[in-house]
């Protein structure tokens, strides 16, 4: 991709080549470990194998943006945000006990059938689970070090390497501790802004940027434009957990409701509450095995008007990035680029 205009479809698939051939063979060196690895293995794999690429993209960018050229070191650097993704994906999924994943089972039902012998076979598949995701990040990392880049560069930007996966560990963190709790819009923003709207965005962009030299104002203005981006993105996610086609988003609908998780969606629905609504609510959510308890939670934030509030969250954030955006006058081709990523990541079915 050596011309300037922005291409995603054509920069997806560069990344795609990237991840495929580094994590076949790393997953074809796990197998030669033992065979009996290979289930692992292919979940490894399979854990990459999909993906919009937009934290890649925006890596790209914060480094094109400072005037930096195409370069296959800077996409090797770049792509090793999407192994973060998969790993968080994966813990993630196994935190959640979700049991979709892209339209297919999820890393820790999918290994149920390698420990069928397992005294404990959920518990064993989900222990492998989480070694899949811990051996993610260590290969993302692998990836961005051995990436060609020079030492120095990849040393301006190793602090917000290291501040990336605190950030994100954070936000798990406070999703766990924020579970099962008085919904709270406040709480379940900053949930967003640490799990999914930093790594997402902010960091990727700045790490392109640190990357590439970028002084203080541009990467303040990356933050500037990467936090509301990524929340706005989170938000959209939020919305097609409960209101998109699974058929569409690959995921099953009701996994928020049924672990009662702290999304801006049901604390605005909470915030919008009366006393009766909220009676409602307490007893709907968090019950797994109810499948009419879905349905009549989307019932009450409906009537609520609760994914309309959602979608202005939305708006204001795209608008307030794009503001960010245009103060920092990049060069047109990385504006252009970094417009479209705002569009395609916060207007989206899947």
């Amino acid at each position: 991709m050596t011309s300037e205009r922005w291409d995603a479809a054509a920069f997806k698939a560069r990344v795609d080549d990237v991840l495929r051939r580094y994590v076949a063979q790393e997953a074809d060196l796990l197998s030669e470990v033992d065979p009996a690895l290979g289930p692992v293995a292919e979940q490894v794999e399979a854990a990459v194998a999909d993906g919009k690429r937009l934290r890649a993209a925006f890596c790209y960018w914060g480094w094109r943006a400072v005037g930096q050229p195409d370069s296959e070191a800077l996409l090797r650097a770049a792509a090793s945000m999407e192994i973060v993704h998969a790993a968080a994906v994966v813990h993630d999924d196994l935190i959640d006990d979700s049991p979709l994943r892209h339209g297919r089972p999820t890393a820790h039902l999918a290994l149920r059938d390698a420990v069928e012998h397992h005294p404990r076979p959920a518990a064993g598949a989900r222990s492998l689970a989480m070694l899949v995701g811990d051996l993610l990040m260590s290969l993302a990392g692998q990836l961005f070090v051995t990436s060609g880049l020079p030492a120095a560069y990849l040393g301006r930007a190793r602090p917000l390497w290291a501040a990336l996966a605190r950030d994100l560990i954070a936000g798990e963190c406070l999703e766990i501790l924020h579970t099962g709790a008085a919904p709270d819009t406040a709480a379940s923003l900053k949930v967003i802004r640490y799990k999914t709207a930093k790594y997402t965005v902010e960091q990727p962009l700045s790490i392109g940027g640190a990357l590439a030299g970028a002084g203080r104002r541009l990467r303040e203005g990356y933050s500037a434009y990467g936090l509301p981006l990524g929340e706005a993105f989170q938000l959209r996610d939020d919305l097609l957990g409960l209101f998109g086609d699974p058929e569409v988003t690959g995921k099953a609908g009701a996994d928020d409701v049924h672990g009662h998780r702290p999304t801006a969606l049901l604390a605005e629905t909470w915030r919008l509450a009366g006393d009766e609504d909220r009676g409602r609510l307490r007893d709907l959510l968090g019950r797994p095995d109810d499948p009419d308890a879905l349905e009549a939670v989307r019932a009450v934030m409906r009537r609520l008007r609760a994914p309309e509030r959602v979608e202005a969250m939305i708006t204001s954030r795209v608008e307030e990035a794009l503001r960010a955006l245009d103060a920092l006058n990049l060069p047109a081709p990385a504006a252009a680029a970094l417009t479209a990523l705002a569009y395609s990541a916060a207007a989206r079915r899947s």
